[in-house]
């Protein structure tokens, strides 16, 4: 039988019969592309909204918190492995998306939640659980958040928009070949960032700065010109690394972080620090 290509994502996986992808949440079956965390859940809490991080949307607002397995990225610095990296042996439950939206529901009546954020793991994965679940959302007065590597085509990524209230996308670093290195494509991050700003989407970006992968100066210069030409008013978090996962280079200095910030508000309104106490 023929190999079928997943279009999500950059990948463009070629899957033969039972195969899957780089991802390993979908899988040729019979012929076609099978989602394979469809509802499936590994996390479920209530956060502060900042916690995404998202500081200029609903600030001080509880959001309820969903994460399922898998990602299209290989960072080896990755500071949520344990779920992000995972697979099917993680999955704690299930909700379907009518059971998703009364939950969300209960969670607005009982502690004042705004919606549900889509994170933990790479929520885009789940892409025919969100074509579902977040139209009924929207219709209950929930706010949909995506928390996001932005690795998704453009014809996917347009048909979604349309159901996302907000989006925190990472920008792991500016230089194409370490984006590559790392599993993914900065093209696709770029046009994930211009695509939902355009549309009016509220985005907000985030920068891991971690040492030897996203901490050369004149780079990160590169990124904040072109988020300045977007909008001077896209918020940026500049967060902390700590080792983790494959990585075990020292933590970011404060001083790094420090003339990040001065760098990046130089052209950006908004500049924030994560992860620094």
């Amino acid at each position: 039988m023929s190999k079928v290509e997943c279009s999500l994502c950059p990948h463009h996986c070629q899957l033969g019969e039972g195969q899957l992808g780089f991802c390993r949440t979908r899988r040729n079956q019979a012929g076609r592309i099978q989602s394979l965390n469809y509802g499936q859940v590994t996390s479920l809490a209530l956060d502060p909204i900042e916690k995404k991080p998202l500081y200029h949307f609903h600030p001080g607002s509880a959001i309820l918190s969903l994460g399922s397995f898998g990602c299209n990225m290989a960072c080896c610095f990755c500071q949520n492995y344990t779920i992000s990296q995972g697979g099917a042996e993680e999955v704690r439950g299930q909700l379907s998306p009518e059971q998703l939206v009364e939950l969300a529901q209960e969670t607005t009546m009982k502690h004042g939640s705004i919606g549900v954020a889509f994170t933990y793991n790479e929520p885009l994965l789940s892409y025919e659980y969100l074509l579902d679940v977040a139209p009924r959302l929207q219709q209950a007065g929930q706010k949909v958040v995506l928390v996001t590597n932005g690795q998704i085509e453009a014809e996917p990524l347009q048909a979604l928009l349309p159901y996302v209230d907000a989006m925190n996308i990472d920008l792991k670093t500016f230089a194409a070949e370490t984006y590559e290195r790392l599993g993914g494509s900065l093209a696709a991050a770029k046009r994930t960032i211009e695509m939902a700003v355009h549309v009016g989407v509220h985005v907000e970006v985030t920068t891991l700065v971690v040492p030897g992968i996203s901490d050369d100066s004149a780079e990160f210069r590169e990124e904040v010109d072109w988020l300045a030409e977007i909008r001077a008013d896209i918020p940026l978090h500049l967060s902390r690394y700590f080792p983790r996962y494959h990585y075990d280079e020292p933590a970011t200095s404060l001083e790094k972080l420090y003339e990040f910030q001065d760098i990046a508000q130089e052209k950006l309104t908004y500049v924030h620090l994560g992860n620094v106490r």
